[in-house]
C-alpha cells in the first residue's frame, strides 16, 4: 500500500513550495512577528485565496475545489516549511472541517462559501483555562439560542468572523457555531505573535449549534483527529525546514579549517532530527490516509500523528538552534521563528500530552478487538 502522495499532489506540492520561496520569505515572516504583533500578514493571506488553497478541500457545491483532504495536507506542508503568518490553520484545518463534519446542509451553504471565497476567517474556540481541555469544567453555556462565557486562549480569535464554540447546553457538552462580528475580543501575548491568541467573550449572543447524528463529545473528537493529522503536515514541514537550515549551516560554518558538519556530535543531531522527521512524515501519511477515507484507524493514525510531530518539531527546531551556536540564539537569526511556531503548535487541538493519552487508548481498543 502506497501512503504517499501522488504525482498530482507532489506537482501541487512543488508549486506551492516555488510560491512560498518567492513570496514568504523569513524576512516576511519576521515582519509580521514584528510590526503586527498577535496579527497576520493580510496581503499573503489574500495571496493565499486567490492561489485557491483555502477552498482546495472543499465541495464544489459550497464554491470550493473537490480537491480533498490529502490535496490539504499537502499545502499544510508548505504553509509549514515557509512558517507562514495566516490564519490558514484556524480557519481550514478547524472552522471549515468542524463545519464539514458536523454542519446541517443549510449551515455548510450559509458558511462554506464564505471560506471559499476567502471572505471569511474562522477559528475554534474551546479552552477556557489553561492546561489540558476538561470537558467536565467548561463553563460557556447555550441557553435559548444564545451562547454566555470567556473562552482563551483562542488562536487567531481577535480577527475572526466566525467561531465553533464548546460549550454545555441541558448538561451536555456540543459545538456552536456563532459569528463575532459583536463579540468582544482581547489580545494576548503569546510566544508566536505571528499566530494571534485572544479572549473571546460571549455575553448573550446569538449561536446555534452543529446539527449532526452524532453526540457532542463525538463530534469533538471527530473535528479534533482532523486538526490533528492537518496540523502534523505543517508541524513535518517546519522540522524539515529546520533540519535544512542546520545541515546549510553546518556545512558552511568552519571550525578548526574544516566544517562543522564533519564533527560527530553536529552528525548526530543531524541524524536525530532526520530520524525523528521521518517517523513523523510515516505516522501523518498514516493519518491523511484514514483521514481521507474516514477510516475506523482514525483514532489511532490521528494520535501517532500528533505525538510524533509533535515530537519531530519541537526536536528539530531546538536542535536547530543548538547547531547555529551562539549566533542561533539571537534575534537576527531565522531560528527562532521556527522554534515559536513549533511551540503554538503544540498546543493547537490539544497537547501532545493528551494525544499521548488517547493514543494508549486507541491501541488498548485495537489490540482489545
Amino acid at each position: 500500500m502506497n501512503f504517499d502522495f501522488s504525482e498530482d499532489q507532489q506537482f501541487l506540492k512543488t508549486e506551492a513550495r516555488k510560491f512560498l520561496d518567492a513570496e514568504c520569505p523569513p524576512d516576511r515572516v519576521r515582519k509580521s512577528l514584528e510590526t503586527n504583533a498577535g496579527a497576520y500578514d493580510p496581503d499573503l493571506w489574500q495571496q493565499v485565496i486567490d492561489m485557491g488553497w483555502v477552498a482546495a478541500g472543499l465541495p464544489e457545491a459550497v464554491g470550493g475545489l473537490g480537491l480533498g483532504r490529502v490535496d490539504v495536507c499537502a499545502i499544510a506542508e508548505e504553509l509549514g516549511r515557509a512558517c507562514a503568518p495566516i490564519p490558514f490553520n484556524s480557519t481550514v484545518f478547524g472552522f471549515s472541517e468542524a463545519v464539514q463534519c458536523g454542519g446541517s446542509t443549510v449551515q455548510c451553504q450559509d458558511w462554506l462559501p464564505q471560506v471559499a471565497a476567502g471572505k471569511l476567517i474562522g477559528c475554534l474556540a474551546l479552552s477556557e483555562q489553561p492546561g489540558a481541555l476538561n470537558l467536565d469544567a467548561i463553563e460557556t453555556t447555550y441557553q435559548n439560542g444564545k451562547l454566555s462565557g470567556t473562552k482563551a486562549p483562542v488562536t487567531d480569535g481577535a480577527i475572526a468572523g466566525a467561531a465553533i464554540v464548546l460549550a454545555r447546553h441541558k448538561g451536555e457538552i456540543g459545538l456552536f457555531i456563532v459569528s463575532l462580528e459583536d463579540v468582544e475580543a482581547q489580545p494576548l501575548e503569546s510566544i508566536d505573535q505571528s499566530r494571534g491568541v485572544a479572549r473571546l467573550v460571549f455575553d448573550e449572543t446569538p449561536a446555534e449549534p452543529l446539527c449532526t447524528g452524532r453526540t457532542g463529545k463525538d463530534l469533538l473528537c471527530r473535528v479534533l483527529q482532523g486538526v490533528a493529522v492537518f496540523t502534523a503536515f505543517e508541524q513535518l514541514g517546519g522540522a524539515e525546514r529546520c533540519l535544512d537550515m542546520a545541515r546549510d549551516f553546518a556545512l558552511q560554518r568552519f571550525a578548526f579549517g574544516r566544517p562543522i558538519a564533519g564533527f560527530q556530535a553536529i552528525k548526530h543531531k543531524l541524524a536525530d532530527m532526520y530520524v525523528k522527521n521521518t517517523l513523523a512524515r510515516a505516522h501523518a501519511y498514516y493519518g491523511a490516509w484514514a483521514l481521507a477515507g474516514d477510516k475506523a484507524e482514525l483514532p489511532l493514525a490521528a494520535a501517532a500523528a500528533r505525538v510524533s510531530a509533535c515530537d519531530a518539531y519541537w526536536f528539530a527546531s531546538k536542535e536547530n538552534i543548538q547547531t547555529h551556536g551562539g549566533m542561533g540564539f539571537t534575534w537576527e537569526a531565522d531560528c527562532h521563528l521556527y522554534f515559536r511556531r513549533a511551540r503554538h503548535l503544540a498546543l493547537v487541538g490539544g497537547a501532545a500530552r493528551e494525544w499521548k493519552e488517547l493514543l494508549a487508548t486507541a491501541i488498548e481498543a485495537d489490540l482489545a478487538a
